[in-house]
């Protein structure tokens, strides 16, 4: 037999073993084991191992069986993924979702999000399967896949049980008790309601309020010579603090309406009827300043009778009592009228069980931490009672009368100062006792829960609105230019955003400087509120922003330093104080500590820095008038200037200002002259009267009849015409 037909003979069985011993070794698994010979039953060979020829063919073998290995385990892998239920019609999607999240609300597997996301802007390398997607990816993937999505509701806020603390049921008539009447002491600015209490309890408070304005509520308890107790509020009449007088009739029995004899009926007066009307409390009126000799009290009563307040000298059920608060006359007159309406009302509170109260004013106090004026209308206050109102929690530690002495227990109807508030709360806020300190923090972890769910609500609902008109505008642009290639789409949406491209640095910062940015502090909350409503009327954003970084009450900090200087703002304190430090860094950075005791101070000096943020305006003043009485030229050179002959018929015509050419109304041109000669001379100035001959610093042919003025150009700086009401 031919030797080359037999070596390939030969070479055909040997590999036929090298294929049986390769299946044997994937049926085992086993890789790495000693290649052995493979011996034919008929035909007896040599090992494999002796021919060299099938070495590199062992290598290919073993790479082959390498890459089907790798392909089983892939197979495997993808058999171990759970499938999910595929899912039609609508998705369910929130914010904030992950990959596997996303595939399991789609019922797709997790490479099919990883598909629709191909061709985007995600970067696939970095995505992990609890990686979050964008709410504009999660609405792009489900309409890849031909869904649609919804938003996923709030389901938590029904699981959860309302822990809030509120109000007992109204008391048995048989355990109420008689307390003292609340009396409010409203009116306008300046009328005479601070001196008035100072009268009825012999202190001078007025003495020290700033301006003489009263700029906080007080609450104070009045012993009267017949033994009867009457707890006062003195509310700010000033037109800032309307919300304060609000509060102040939320909680009052009787309002005593101040009106001096000599002014009448002023603006505070009118609103303080309507408070006291919604509150639906009754009135005493106190003409006050009647000891002046202008006083004119028939008068007050009867402008008041325009506004619903009948007197009844007049048929009416409106007591009204003549008195001079500064010199103490009928004063006591007064106070039995407020004693007798009192007791026709027959006021009584339940004294027994938990306590209900309102907040009167808020403040902090650098020794003694948050501290409230209340109102106790239910209960008796006493130390370790666990109060909540509002976003925060008390134990009571402490508590003081309107003198600063400290009581023990506070009846309905008493005025008291309580300490031991973890923060402040704000004025108007409702006092409500709890039975111990856990219950407390259940409270407060409720209303935090509400107002974060509120916060959530009103997010999404300014989210998707704003998503909308995105899709909106994106959909009207697109059907501008859906006649145009893309090529010709880049070059207009090129051309539209060019300004902003090219825009200069120094640009960029004027239209940051337009914004004012305030910290504004205060003493108290009522104070700091009254601001914030002053400063939410402020409508000229046109002219210049009005950005509020922060307020909050207490002396100026360091922390107000470092917001005013990230904003570049100015930080606006009401009687509040900065030690010798804080102004000193302030100094260094260069930033603004306005502080003031009295509100419109304020808010002037805040008109004054937002006046400053106003560009200047050029404004133009005529110096002098002249009339082209003939026009003729002359040579310089080789070129021919046009020369007018004029007369000045008012003012004076100046070469160092500035000149323009009026012709029929309207302005031709504006510049400087280029010569100004009387009788062939050059002049400097000519004067009402004079003729003279003057040529412009551009060639322009005058006509007989143009007007020329001169005129000088000053910058002027605007002011804001925001207006607070003051």
């Amino acid at each position: 037999m031919n030797r080359g037909l037999v070596l390939r003979l030969e070479s055909l069985v040997q590999l036929r073993g090298a294929c049986r011993q390769l299946r044997a070794l994937s049926y085992r698994k086993v890789w790495g084991a000693q290649w052995k010979p493979v011996q034919a039953s008929a035909h007896p060979l040599c090992p494999v191992l002796l021919h060299p020829q099938l070495c590199q063919k062992h290598r290919v073998i073993g790479a082959a069986l390498a890459q089907r290995r790798h392909l089983a385990t892939k197979e495997e892998t993808k058999k171990k993924k759970k499938k999910f239920p595929l899912t039609r019609g609508e998705v369910e999607i929130r914010q904030k979702m992950t990959i596997e999240e996303l595939a399991r609300a789609m019922g797709k597997d997790i490479d099919h999000i990883y598909e629709a996301l191909l061709y985007t802007d995600v970067d696939l390398d970095s995505l992990e399967p609890d990686s979050i997607l964008y709410e504009d990816h999660i609405k792009m993937i489900v309409q890849k896949s031909g869904m649609k999505y919804k938003s996923a509701k709030l389901k938590e806020e029904k699981e959860r049980k309302n822990t809030d603390a509120v109000k007992r049921p109204p008391a048995d008539p048989a355990v109420l008790t008689p307390r003292p009447p609340v009396v409010t002491i409203l009116g306008h600015v300046d009328h005479g309601k601070t001196t008035l209490l100072d009268s009825l309890r012999k202190t001078q408070v007025a003495s020290m309020e700033a301006g003489g304005i009263t700029q906080h509520i007080g609450a104070f308890l009045v012993h009267m010579p017949s033994g009867e107790k009457i707890t006062f509020l003195d509310t700010p009449g000033h037109a800032a603090f309307s919300a304060m007088r609000a509060r102040g009739t939320n909680v009052t029995d009787i309002v005593i309406l101040v009106v001096a004899a000599e002014d009448g009926v002023m603006e505070q007066t009118v609103e303080s009827i309507q408070h006291a009307r919604n509150a639906g409390v009754p009135l005493i009126l106190a003409i006050n300043k009647c000891d002046k000799p202008e006083a004119d009290p028939e008068r007050v009563k009867k402008e008041l009778l325009a506004h619903d307040v009948v007197c009844e000298e007049f048929g009416g059920d409106v007591q009204a009592v003549n008195i001079s608060a500064l010199k103490g006359e009928n004063l006591m007159v007064l106070a039995e009228a407020t004693v007798a309406l009192a007791e026709m009302l027959e006021l009584k509170a339940d004294a027994t069980g938990l306590v209900e109260g309102t907040v009167i004013e808020s403040r902090k106090d650098r020794g003694k931490g948050p501290l409230t004026t209340a109102i106790i209308q239910r209960g008796t206050l006493r130390k370790g009672c666990v109060l909540v109102a509002g976003k925060t929690w008390a134990k009571v530690r402490f508590m003081f009368d309107e003198n600063g002495k400290a009581v023990d227990a506070a009846p309905p109807g008493i005025p008291v100062e309580i300490m031991g508030w973890k923060d402040v709360p704000s004025a108007g806020d409702e006092i409500l006792e709890v039975e111990s300190e856990q219950r407390a923090h259940e409270v407060m972890d409720w209303r935090t829960y509400v107002e974060q769910q509120e916060k959530l609500k009103k997010d999404v609902e300014v989210i998707e609105a704003k998503q909308k008109e995105h899709r909106l505008e994106y959909k009207q642009q697109q059907q501008k230019l859906a006649h145009l290639t893309w090529r010709q789409r880049k070059a207009v949406l090129y051309k539209a955003n060019k300004h902003l491209l090219f825009q200069r640095p120094k640009d960029r910062r004027e239209v940051a400087e337009d914004t004012l940015s305030v910290i504004v502090k205060g003493d108290v909350d009522g104070s700091v509120e009254a601001i914030l409503n002053i400063l939410d009327s402020y409508d000229c954003e046109d002219e210049c922003k009005l950005d509020i970084v922060h307020f909050g009450m207490g002396d100026i900090s360091e922390n107000d330093l470092s917001l005013a200087e990230a904003f570049n703002g100015v930080i606006y304190g009401f009687s509040v104080k900065a030690n010798d430090s804080i102004k000193k860094l302030a100094d260094k950075k260069g930033i603004k500590i306005k502080l003031h005791n009295i509100i419109y101070k304020l808010i002037d000096d805040l008109k004054e820095e937002l006046n400053s943020r106003l560009p200047p305006v050029v404004v133009e003043t005529t110096v002098g008038e002249a009339s082209v009485l003939d026009t003729f030229s002359v040579t310089v050179g080789k070129n021919k200037i046009p020369v007018a002959g004029c007369r000045v018929h008012k003012g004076l015509l100046d070469r160092k200002m500035k000149f323009k050419l009026i012709r029929s109304g309207n302005v031709i041109w504006k510049g400087s002259l280029s010569s100004l000669k009387h009788h062939k001379d050059d002049a400097q100035v000519i004067k009402t009267g004079m003729d003279c001959g003057l040529s412009l610093d551009r060639n322009l042919e005058f006509n007989v009849g143009d007007a020329i003025i001169c005129y000088e150009e000053t910058e002027v700086q605007q002011t804001t015409s925001w207006d607070p009401g003051f």
